[in-house]
C-alpha cells in the first residue's frame, strides 16, 4: 500500500519527475452559512406598551360603541333623581312614584351591567390577542431553534470542507516510468530550460543516479544544478569548451576504427545535405590514416597526416615538432597509390583537415579525475557558432560510441544524459545516440528550442514521452497543439504565472572546475543534506519562490484553457505539457517545472493517479461525492537526503 504522508514520501528511482500538477481535488467552499437570529428588542422596564396600546385602542373602541348606552343610562338615572324628588315634594303619588323609580332604576341597572360586560369583553379580547401573541412567538422560537439546528448541522459540514479545501494538497508530482526510453521536450526559453534541467537533475541524483548534461545552448542553463549539486555534497566536473579541451579525454579510449566513425561524423556538420556514401568516403580516409598513424593517435596527429595526404602547407614541419614520423609521411603519400593524386582524395584530406583542427587540442593535458555524479560540457558562448557545433557534434558521437561499448545498466535511467539545444546536431547523430541510450538503458532527455524538419521526424518516435513548452513561433505553436490534441483541457495555476512573470533571465556563464580540480579535493563531512533548504538558497528559483512564498495562500486560483497554437504561445516559463502512452491511453498533463515548488508546504512526490488509489484504500468511503478523495494532509516535504539511495 502506497503512503502519501509528505514525511514519508520519498522520491523513486523508477520515477522521472517533470514538475508538479496544481490541482484542487476540493473547491473553495466559500463564506459560512449565516446563523439565523431572532430580532433583538429591548425589555420594556414598565408596563408593556404593547399591551397597553392595544388596551387602549378597544376600550377607545368600545367607548365609541357604548357612547349612546351610557348616554341613556344617565338619562335614567337623572329620571330616577326627578322621579324621586317629585315624590319627595309631593308633586307625585309615591305608588305610582314607585313604579317610575323601578322602571327607570331597572333600565339604568340593565345598561351599567351591559357597559359592564363591555369592560369584560374588552378585558377578554385583550387577553386573547395576548394569548394569540404568545403562541406565534413559541411557533416563531420553535422555527428559529429548528432553524439553528440545521445551521449547526450547515456550519459543520461546511467547517469540515474548509478544513479539507485547507489542509489539502494542491501540488502533485509529474512523473513518467523509467520504461520510457527517452523525453523529448520541445520548445522552451532558456530559463525554462533551467528550470527544467535542474529539477529532472536534482530528482535523478537524489535518487542515486549519475548525469551528464551536453549544453549546447550557450545559456548555462545547468548554472542553477550545478550549485545545488555542490550544496548537496558532490563534486561537479564542469568542461567548458574549446578552453577546456586540452583537457577533455572523452574518446581517447575508442577504437580507431570508432575514432574515425566519430571524426567523420564531426566533418559532416557542416554539411547538412552529405549522404551515407559521403560520410563512407570520408571514414575510408580516416581509418586509412589512423592505420597508419597506430592506436592512440592525437586530432593533431590526424591533421598532420591529412595535410600531407592534401599536400597542404610544409610537412617538414610537422615532422620537426614530432606530429609525423618520416616513415609515416612515406606510408601517407602511397596511401591511396594513383588516387593521391585525384583531386577528389585531395579535395576530401583538405576538407577533413581544415574541420578537425578545431580538435587539435583535444586531450594534450588530459589529467586524471576523481569520480563524480554530475558531469557538465558545454559551450563557451564567446567562442564561434560553427566551432560550438563542431565540438558539441564531436562530444554527443563520442558519447554514442562510449555507450555502445558499455554493457547495458540493471537500472533504466541510472545514468542520465541531457542534450540542450540537440535540434543543433544532425539528425544521424540523434538516431545514433538515441539508439545507444536505449541498448544500455541510458537515461536520454532532449530539448529542442525549434521544431525543424528533422526534429519533426523523431519527436516522440520509439518508447519516448514528448514536452512542449512555450513555443515562439506560429507554427511550431499549430505543430505541437495537433500533437497534443486541441480537444484537452489544462488547469493553470495563477503562482505559475506570478513567478514565471518575477524571474530575471539568464546571467553570466558556467565556471570551469577541471582546471582546479587537482586543487580543491577537501572531503565532504558528510552531513545530511535539505534539498528542499538547498534549492531554496542555491538557486534562483527558490530564491524567488520564497519571496512569494506567503502569498501561496492568496493565488490558490487557477484558469483553464484548451491547448490551441495561440495559448501555446503564452505558456509561462516553466509550464510543461507533457503526453505519455499508457495502457489506458494517452495522457495530457500540465506540469510546472519549477523546482521550488518542492519547497511548498502543499506538495507532495506522489502523483495524482497515486494519491487517490491510496486514500481510497486506506477508507472506502472517502470522497466528496464526485468520486474524489479527499487528499492526504500533512507536514511539509521531508528533508531530503541527496546520499541516500546511491549506489
Amino acid at each position: 500500500m502506497t503512503d502519501v504522508h509528505p514525511e514519508h514520501a520519498q522520491l523513486q528511482a523508477d520515477r522521472i519527475y517533470l514538475g508538479w500538477q496544481y490541482i484542487l481535488l476540493h473547491p473553495d467552499p466559500g463564506p459560512p452559512p449565516k446563523r439565523p437570529s431572532p430580532v433583538e428588542e429591548e425589555p420594556p422596564e414598565g408596563p408593556d406598551p404593547v399591551r397597553q396600546e392595544l388596551l387602549r385602542r378597544e376600550r377607545l373602541q368600545e367607548d365609541m360603541l357604548n357612547r349612546p348606552v351610557r348616554f341613556l343610562r344617565l338619562v335614567m338615572l337623572a329620571l330616577t333623581v326627578v322621579i324621586l324628588a317629585a315624590a319627595l315634594a309631593g308633586y307625585l303619588a309615591w305608588p305610582f312614584a314607585l313604579v317610575a323609580l323601578v322602571a327607570a332604576g331597572g333600565v339604568a341597572a340593565i345598561l351599567s351591567y351591559a357597559l359592564l360586560q363591555g369592560d369584560r369583553a374588552v378585558k377578554y379580547r385583550v387577553l386573547e390577542q395576548q394569548a394569540r401573541d404568545e403562541r406565534q412567538r413559541r411557533e416563531r422560537d420553535k422555527d428559529l431553534f429548528r432553524a439553528q439546528e440545521e445551521h449547526a448541522q450547515r456550519y459543520r459540514e461546511w467547517q469540515e470542507s474548509k478544513e479539507r479545501y485547507d489542509r489539502q494538497l494542491t501540488w502533485y508530482a509529474v512523473a513518467v516510468p523509467d520504461e520510457i526510453d527517452r523525453i523529448d521536450v520541445a520548445g522552451g526559453t532558456l530559463p525554462g530550460w533551467s528550470a527544467l534541467v535542474t529539477l529532472l537533475g536534482a530528482t535523478r541524483l537524489y535518487s542515486g543516479g549519475h548525469l551528464t548534461v551536453l549544453d549546447l545552448s550557450e545559456g548555462a542553463i545547468a548554472k542553477d544544478l550545478i550549485e545545488l549539486a555542490r550544496k548537496g555534497g558532490d563534486d561537479p566536473l564542469v568542461w567548458v569548451l574549446p578552453v577546456d579541451l586540452p583537457k577533455l579525454d572523452l574518446g581517447a579510449t575508442l577504437k580507431p576504427e570508432a575514432f574515425a566513425d566519430v571524426l567523420a561524423h564531426v566533418v559532416s556538420v557542416s554539411e547538412e545535405q552529405r549522404s551515407t556514401r559521403d560520410l563512407s568516403f570520408d571514414n575510408a580516409i580516416l581509418e586509412r590514416v589512423l592505420e597508419v598513424l597506430g592506436e592512440n593517435a592525437t586530432i593533431s596527429q590526424v591533421t598532420a597526416a591529412l595535410r600531407a595526404l592534401a599536400q597542404v602547407g610544409d610537412p617538414r614541419d610537422d615532422l620537426r615538432f614530432g606530429l609525423i614520423t618520416a616513415t609515416q609521411l612515406e606510408r601517407i603519400g602511397t596511401l591511396f597509390g594513383r588516387g593521391v593524386s585525384d583531386r577528389v582524395v585531395i579535395e576530401r584530406a583538405w576538407a577533413l583537415e581544415s574541420q578537425l583542427r578545431k580538435l587539435e587540442t583535444l586531450g594534450t593535458e588530459a589529467v586524471r579525475l576523481p569520480p563524480a555524479r554530475l558531469r557538465v560540457v558545454s559551450m563557451d558562448r564567446q567562442a564561434g557558432v560553427f566551432g560550438n557545433r563542431v565540438l558539441g557534434t564531436y562530444v554527443a558521437t563520442a558519447l554514442t560510441h562510449i555507450l555502445r561499448q558499455s554493457p547495458s545498466s540493471d537500472r533504466p535511467w541510472y545514468h542520465t544524459i541531457i542534450v540542450a539545444g540537440a535540434d543543433k546536431l544532425r539528425g544521424d547523430v540523434l538516431d545514433r545516440l538515441m539508439d545507444a541510450c536505449e541498448t544500455s538503458r541510458t537515461g536520454l532527455v532532449l530539448t529542442y528550442r525549434s521544431l525543424t524538419p528533422t526534429v519533426r521526424e523523431r519527436l516522440g518516435r520509439g518508447h519516448a514521452a514528448v514536452a512542449f513548452m512555450r513555443l515562439g513561433n506560429a507554427e511550431d505553436a499549430r505543430v505541437a497543439s495537433e500533437h497534443v490534441g486541441t480537444e484537452h483541457r489544462l488547469e493553470l495555476a495563477q503562482l505559475t504565472e506570478t513567478i514565471s512573470e518575477s524571474l530575471p533571465g539568464l546571467d553570466g556563464g558556467y565556471t570551469s572546475t577541471i582546471s582546479q580540480v587537482e586543487d580543491d579535493r577537501e572531503a565532504h563531512d558528510g552531513d545530511r543534506a535539505d534539498l528542499a533548504e538547498d534549492i531554496t538558497e542555491s538557486t534562483e528559483w527558490g530564491r524567488t519562490a520564497d519571496k512569494i512564498s506567503e502569498k501561496e495562500r492568496v493565488l490558490q486560483r487557477s484558469r483553464e484553457f484548451l491547448v490551441e497554437p495561440h495559448q501555446l504561445q503564452q505558456l509561462p516559463t516553466t509550464s510543461v505539457i507533457v503526453t505519455d502512452a499508457t495502457a489506458d491511453g494517452r495522457r495530457v498533463r500540465l506540469a510546472d517545472a519549477n523546482p521550488a515548488i518542492l519547497t511548498f508546504p502543499k506538495t507532495t512526490l506522489g502523483e495524482l493517479e497515486d494519491v487517490r488509489e491510496a486514500v481510497l484504500a486506506l477508507d472506502p468511503r472517502a470522497g466528496d461525492g464526485n468520486g474524489e478523495p479527499p487528499p492526504n494532509l500533512g507536514p511539509p516535504p521531508p528533508r531530503l537526503d541527496w546520499r541516500k539511495g546511491r549506489q
